[in-house]
This record gives C-alpha cells, structure tokens and sequence, in this order.
C-alpha cells in the first residue's frame, strides 16, 4: 500500500486548527479547560492545538480500544485512563478522525458519569454519512469521504502518522 494523492495539505490543516483554536480560546476565556487527547491518533492535533490555546488548560490523554466481533459493538475497554479528575471542570475531547461514531459515544457517555462540567468534542476530520452511533461534533475539521487515509496521526499498521498532511492510501 502507497500513498496515491493528498487529500488535505499541510497549510489547510495548519489554517483549519488555527481556526478552531481561535474558537475553543473565544468560547473558554476565563474558565478552566481539560483537553483528552485520544492515542494514538489525536497526539499530533492535540500537540498542534496546545501551541495555540490561550487559556488555563491542562492536557491529558486517554488510550481506548474498541472491540467488535463481526459485528460492531463499540463496547469500550481503557488501556490508559485520565490521570486527572474532571469533576466540575470543562472538557474537551480531541480525536483524529470521526467515523461510525460507536467508540467516541460510548466513551462520552464514560465521561459524563464523572460529572465534568461541560463535555465538548472536537475531531480534525469527519467522514461524511458512516456515523453508525452519531453524536454532535461541536468542533470539526475537515469533512472526508470514505477513502482510507494516512497522516496527520492517523495510521496504517503504526506507519505514515508523522506525515504533516492526509493523504489518500490504495
């Protein structure tokens, strides 16, 4: 498998997260935010956006697996939890990517049984009509279609995650 086109350059991804940034900052002036960076995939976003907050912000990271037989369950199993406590504190996901919707939800729902005080998600890309189990994007990057793609933290078989743009893998 190689990489046959760039979907969503270098200088689109830099300007979109520079926009969002402008928006997180506007919306959480003055609070406290907690932003959970979803690995692997969501370290490169989070590291990107991180540069551009200008808030009171702590970073932490969760590591989730999701398990589907031939069928898909989007049960959640964590391999890694938060090290921080978000009761009462505004929380802010970050994914790479948005697709059937199944894991973000169930892990949202988890999230919301320890009572923070707001939750908000936010995903660099968003594939276009496969959200099995949808749940409201409040911040999101680019729209995509079905292809598999590769870059900007997302991966084929742990490769192509450093590349600084998407591109299209066949």
């Amino acid at each position: 498998m190689e990489i046959s086109k760039v979907l969503i350059s270098q200088e689109e991804i830099e300007n979109k997260v520079s926009e969002l940034a402008n928006e997180i900052n506007s919306k959480y002036k003055g609070e406290e935010l907690v932003v959970i960076g979803i690995l692997k995939g969501a370290f490169i976003v989070v590291s990107d956006l991180a540069k551009q907050l200008d808030l009171d912000v702590t970073f932490d990271f969760m590591s989730i697996k999701s398990y589907y037989g031939s069928e898909s369950t989007g049960q959640v199993k964590i391999v890694k939890d938060l090290e921080y406590d978000i009761t009462d504190k505004n929380v802010l996901i970050v994914e790479d990517i948005y697709d059937t919707g199944l894991t973000l939800s169930n892990l949202k729902k988890l999230l919301e049984s320890r009572n923070p005080k707001s939750i908000e998600v936010f995903s660099m890309f968003v594939k276009k009509e496969v959200a099995q189990d949808p749940i409201e994007i409040n911040y999101s990057g680019f729209e995509i279609g079905p292809e598999f793609v590769v870059g900007y933290g997302l991966d084929y078989n742990g490769k192509y995650r450093e590349l600084p743009y998407l591109a299209v893998l066949a």
